[in-house]
């Protein structure tokens, strides 16, 4: 198996790192595209997590399997169309393997060559609740956050052909660490978000969607992809994954089985993005509790405990706009009164995806502002990013390179794949845009007096939502809402 030797710790005088806390922390908080950091995590425990250990840590501990084909569609294959298992890890290894006991188990609907199997988002804080001593296994402190363990990590454990659709995230920036098997990562910049047709169905807080299948997209639907900029990479055990603020991500399994950990690091950012999302929950939440529920139309990611009200809704865009002010507030005040000491104080645990259980206090603002405003460098007082075999730039696809499945073979040697990701700068010509933002809407379906004909679909609510959530929008929504309560 390509990438480093995951056996024990290194032995004295080998656990040398290429970078210091404090440079590798300089880099993930202000470099702006994708990078792969190498060789600073051979000392880790986790390194040991590959599924047989998972499993004897849980013993029968049974933990949710999202199923899905390995069939490549046009469309993406949402969480809302998957299938789900609850299954221990032996159960997952022994069908990931074929083995026949597989027959009368939880994966027994699900042929392995037909179908892949994702034990995604599993806080390990949860799962290892009467384990705490295993959060220590993880040292995010070897990237500049002290505190930060397992405790604030997530566990992904997945077969040949496990994906994640195409999105963004909308909170902080992220750190991937892969220990078994290999997993293909497709980034694109945050400046092709309109050329990934981004939606907000299925609803998830914090994940916005594309609804084009970037690894066989529809290029008569979507023209405008044809204008993104693929970085592909794929990333091998040892190796760590930056993924900066607001880079989208579409990631493959690609060997029989991977496990990988990752981490959000929270950013001051995060405050106005918390205010966007509120805005988003309650637009989506009010016109899609006001439709029918008989359409069939799951909106809603089964990540999603429920459609909140729109009273609750309220309170929480309130509270986002608190936040954000009282965050501003500390800003302001910690500029005026400098720290003493410029102690680093340990991050709280912050989840991806915790919603509205977010404690709005101001400590927890004054917390993200000691942690990171003062490790936020602008990147002309920066020193050139050490680009080398320990950190590894990714780099964006090129039409006319191609590479027969590259992969990254050690940590000293990360190849980048290039094979038709970048499809060129050809324009999707039209001389009328017709409300929607997929140009479902031919010229010649149009009738003389350029409104649409009878044949064509009447809008519906997930289209009006498209327009009215669409990222863009939100954020001028955003600033106006936050103009207003400023006055």
């Amino acid at each position: 198996m390509a990438g480093v030797d995951s056996g024990g710790p290194a032995a004295p005088g080998e656990d040398v790192k290429p970078f210091t806390p404090e440079k590798a922390k300089e880099i993930v908080m202000s470099l702006q595209q994708p990078a792969v950091f190498c060789n600073m995590v051979g000392d880790w425990p986790a390194l040991r997590w590959d599924v047989k250990h998972l499993s004897a840590m849980l013993g029968g501990k049974t933990i949710q399997f999202r199923i899905g084909l390995k069939t490549m569609d046009l469309v993406p294959q949402f969480e809302t169309s998957c299938s789900y298992v609850k299954a221990t890890l032996e159960e997952f290894l022994a069908w990931s393997s074929g083995q026949p006991s597989c027959l009368s188990g939880p994966f027994s609907c699900f042929k392995h060559s037909k179908y892949w199997a994702y034990a995604d988002y599993k806080y390990i804080a949860r799962i290892f609740e009467d384990k705490e001593e295993v959060f220590q296994d993880v040292r995010w402190s070897d990237f500049g956050f002290p505190g930060r363990s397992g405790k604030e990590s997530t566990l992904w454990v997945g077969s040949e052909g496990a994906n994640t659709p195409c999105h963004l995230d909308s909170y902080g920036c992220n750190l991937v660490l892969q220990i078994q098997g290999r997993k293909k990562w497709h980034l694109f910049p945050p400046g092709d978000t309109s050329f990934l047709y981004p939606t907000r169905i299925p609803y998830e807080e914090s994940s916005v969607f594309s609804k084009v299948n970037v690894a066989n997209p529809d290029l008569k639907r979507f023209p405008e992809f044809r204008n993104t900029t693929a970085h592909v990479v794929t990333l091998s055990p040892g190796q760590v994954l930056l993924v900066p603020r607001h880079w989208w991500h579409y990631v493959e399994s690609i060997d029989p089985i991977t496990v990988s950990i990752n981490s959000w690091i929270e950013l001051d950012a995060d405050h106005e993005a918390r205010v966007e999302e509120a805005i988003t929950r309650t637009l989506v939440c009010a016109l899609k509790s006001a439709e029918s529920s008989s359409d069939g139309d799951p909106w809603l990611n089964p990540t999603e405990v429920e459609a909140t009200s729109h009273e609750i809704n309220l309170q929480y865009l309130n509270q986002a706009v608190s936040a954000y002010f009282k965050c501003q507030k500390a800003n302001v005040s910690e500029q005026a009164h400098p720290s003493s000491t410029g102690a680093e104080q340990e991050t709280r645990a912050s989840h991806k995806r915790r919603k509205r259980q977010v404690s709005w206090e101001p400590e927890d603002c004054q917390l993200l502002n000691h942690e990171f405003s003062s490790s936020t460098f602008k990147a002309e007082k920066l020193q050139k990013i050490p680009f080398g075999p320990h950190l590894i730039q990714v780099l964006p696809q090129s039409q006319e390179t191609s590479s027969a499945g590259a992969v990254a073979s050690d940590n000293k040697d990360l190849h980048h794949e290039n094979e038709g990701g970048h499809f060129g700068k050809l324009h999707c010509t039209r001389k009328l845009l017709v409300m929607s933002n997929d140009c479902r809407t031919p010229a010649n379906q149009m009738d003389s007096d350029n409104s649409p004909n009878a044949s064509q679909a009447a809008l519906s609510t997930n289209d009006l939502l498209d327009c009215l959530v669409n990222p863009h929008v939100i954020r001028l929504v955003a600033q106006l809402l936050l103009e207003r309560a400023r006055v």
